[in-house]
């Protein structure tokens, strides 16, 4: 009995002993774990601060390049989520995808396809046998920090044929860039060295051969051969642009949504602009992918980096956007495009000494469009005769020509400071601005921040473009002045308003970080999208309209097709107006075919705030095209137009719905309230209104005259039933009363 007793008590020992044990375990651990949460929120307390560091301006930005007159401001967040590396002139951003390794990408790109085409597959992924473990971000970076340096590889050694193909291609780059090309010339030495297997050659002549650039003939086939082949062997990422459009209009082979996003991905990933521009408008507007505003930030961001770096003193090329739409509807329409024959008046103007039209001449071929090109040196001649006559307007261009140089002008900052000098000293504000310009960057002067800022401060005063641009980044990089994120906003809004690159680029970057202002990543979209859009491949909407014009409706459709895959609005509603036409397209079977693809492009364009196209989406429902007919969905789009962009077709066609009662009660009192608001909105709308509503009054008459009985009016005629049988006496009684009434007045 003892025994056990004893037994008993060792056991409760034991028992407490573990309990004791457990507890001081348990103990440690927690101590432990908060050591190990208070160290690394001290980390990431300390990386925020480095991150936030970085995000500020130091108080001496050294800026060497004038061409890219941009802020330079921390990255938007990568899509991965992680920090944004930074590259090294602080846009966190470079030409060949963002500092990513080549063997890092090649392993994004291997492991991107396979899930691509699995999901084109319908496969699952966990249907794959190869087991794979999810790598975190942070685990990535210290994987390639523990990377040793790969050895420096020597320097390819080319045949004797390479070199003569490289050789021939540099020529025709040249020749290409040059302010007058001989075209002609250029693509001989390109189809040379594409013979030689030249990669560039063979790619640039692969476009042109799908776009018909002149003096190339279309030749789709041969276009998509080369695509397949550099795409497939060499892994060029233009060719999978090349076949990623392919395959997302259907042209030449079928449409794949799926395949086109594979191709599309992977030249993003190599570098391919025009691939993050499509991926970028795909994301933003939800275009076959989810909808992520992130993931269209990314994309546009690197774009409008490489714009704005390409951005001169003239500001950039100007964007033609001409609508075949309203061309056609509207004999009156203003392209924006001068006549020959008015051109030509204003240069006699200008040989018989018009200052004003020698002055408009300088500007027209120094910043290009209008159907003019751009051409520095014909710009420099009218302008000198200009300033010869004391133009300070003309003495400040030339400025900005010799501050710039050409291929046809030398650079020289003596020659720009005198014209800017003598242009600021009459107080012109595009001379003050170049005077700024060359202080604040130290060109061919000592560099001092307070004449930039007084300079800019005076052509900024007088509304002056650049003036406003300037002083916006002074105040934000805080240069001779307090750093003033606020002022910077207002600067580059009123500069924006002007259409200048860079204020848009400038306004994208606070948005995107939130630097002086709430972050809106939506604005910021729009934005880059706008800076994105003004890169040299939007001089193509023009070559597209010149097919046009010329009958070439093949060639004007895919060139249109390609910009609006990368997201310009006006290449959708223009290629939806051609597939709308149907003009000898080969490209489609069906009629019917084209209509859908027609319905698709209106789509994106009224997604964009095009109400023609909103309208152009009411009338496919409506008559049925490329879509079963469908009233309720014809009166959608109509009222969208009408409520929210005012649209004087939309008005009328939603009254007539209302006097029909196609997709919704009839309703008279409706209808008229809708042609009278088209009436109002646009004066043409007068003469078809004034016609609706004589035929509403006479509807309006016919109904009301059913809904009174008006059987019953003819018993009001029946005078015997109302006056008796005599009705007729008392007639002639009172007539002869009113005849004796008249003569005696005569007589009087």
């Amino acid at each position: 009995m003892c025994k056990s007793t004893r037994s008993d008590s060792m056991q409760q020992k034991y028992i407490v002993l573990c309990f004791l044990v457990a507890f001081v375990s348990i103990a440690y651990a927690n101590e432990y774990r908060l050591k190990k949460s208070s160290s690394q929120k001290a980390e990431d307390d300390k990386a925020e601060d480095e991150v936030e560091s970085r995000s500020l301006y130091s108080q001496e930005v050294q800026v060497d390049d004038i061409r890219n007159e941009a802020i330079k401001m921390i990255s938007a967040p990568d899509l991965s989520g992680g920090e944004p590396l930074s590259s090294e002139d602080g846009s966190g951003a470079s030409e060949e995808d963002d500092s990513i390794p080549a063997d890092l990408a090649a392993a994004l790109q291997s492991k991107i396809l396979k899930n691509l085409f699995l999901q084109m597959n319908g496969v699952p992924y966990n249907e794959v046998n190869e087991a794979e473990e999810e790598i975190t971000q942070e685990e990535v970076a210290k994987a390639m920090k523990e990377l040793p340096e790969l050895p420096e590889l020597p320097p390819k050694v080319l045949t004797p044929e390479e070199q003569e193909a490289e050789l021939l291609w540099t020529k025709a780059k040249v020749t290409l860039n040059a302010t007058h090309p001989n075209v002609a010339e250029a693509y001989s030495q390109i189809k040379q060295a594409a013979g030689l297997g030249h990669i560039e050659a063979r790619l640039h002549l692969a476009w042109a051969e799908l776009l018909g650039s002149n003096p190339i003939r279309q030749d789709i086939d041969s276009a998509k051969a080369t695509f397949y082949d550099l795409a497939e062997n060499q892994n060029v990422a233009e060719a999978h642009m090349g076949l990623g459009f392919l395959y997302a209009t259907g042209i030449s082979v079928n449409a794949s949504q799926a395949r086109a996003l594979v191709h599309y991905t992977v030249a993003a990933l190599g570098g391919s602009q025009w691939a993050r521009m499509a991926l970028g408008y795909r994301y933003f507007a939800g275009a076959t992918v989810p909808n992520s505003c992130e993931k269209s930030l990314d994309f546009y961001r690197k774009v409008a980096n490489k714009v704005a770096e390409d951005v001169s003193l003239s500001g950039g090329g100007m964007v033609q956007r001409v609508r075949l739409l309203e061309e056609a509807e509207n004999p009156g329409y203003n392209s924006g495009i001068l006549d020959k024959d008015l051109i030509d008046y204003y240069q006699l103007l200008a040989e018989k000494g018009d200052v004003q039209a020698q002055v408009g001449l300088g500007q027209l071929h120094y910043q290009g469009g209008r159907g003019v090109q751009q051409d520095h040196l014909q710009a420099a001649r009218y302008f000198l005769q200009a300033a010869d006559a004391g133009n300070p307007a003309a003495m400040a261009f030339l400025g900005k020509i010799y501050l710039e140089g050409s291929d046809m002008i030398k650079q020289d900052n003596q020659t720009a400071f005198k014209y800017f000098k003598k242009a600021a000293d009459q107080g012109n504000p595009v001379g003050q601005s170049g005077l700024g310009l060359m202080y604040l960057h130290g060109r061919g002067v000592p560099k001092d921040y307070q004449k930039a800022l007084k300079y800019f401060t005076q052509a900024a005063d007088q509304n002056w473009v650049d003036g406003q641009l300037q002083l916006g980044n002074m105040y934000f990089s805080g240069l001779g002045v307090r750093r003033n994120y606020r002022m910077a906003n207002k600067l580059f809004a009123l500069a924006s308003q002007s259409g200048h690159v860079l204020a848009y680029y400038n306004l994208a970057q606070m948005h995107a970080t939130g630097t002086g202002m709430l972050r809106s990543c939506s604005m910021a979209v729009e934005l880059y999208k706008n800076v994105a859009e003004r890169g040299k491949w939007g001089n193509r909407l023009m070559e597209a309209h010149s097919h046009y014009r010329n009958g070439h409706f093949e060639e004007a459709f895919v060139t249109y097709a390609l910009l609006a895959e990368l997201g310009y609005e006006v290449a959708q509603s223009n290629a939806a107006f051609v597939l709308d036409k149907g003009e000898s397209l080969t490209l489609f079977s069906t009629p019917e075919e084209m209509y859908v693809r027609a319905l698709m492009y209106w789509g994106r364009a009224a997604a964009q705030g095009y109400s023609a196209a909103q309208v152009k989406l009411g009338d496919y429902h409506y008559y049925g095209l490329g879509t079963p007919v469908d009233f309720e969905a014809a009166a959608s789009h109509y009222r969208h137009a009408s409520d929210h962009q005012h649209n004087a077709q939309a008005m009328f066609n939603l009254g007539y719905m209302h006097e029909q009662g196609l997709g919704m009660k009839q309703d008279i009192h409706l209808a008229k309230r809708c042609y009278d608001r088209a009436s109002d909105t646009n004066h043409d709308a007068k003469v078809p209104v004034y016609l609706a509503l004589m035929k509403l009054s006479l509807i309006f008459g016919v109904k009301y005259l059913q809904e009174i009985r008006w059987q019953e009016w003819f018993l009001l005629l029946n005078l015997n039933h109302l006056l008796g049988p005599y009705w007729d006496l008392y007639l002639i009684t009172a007539l002869l009363g009113l005849l004796i009434i008249l003569v005696r007045y005569r007589r009087q």
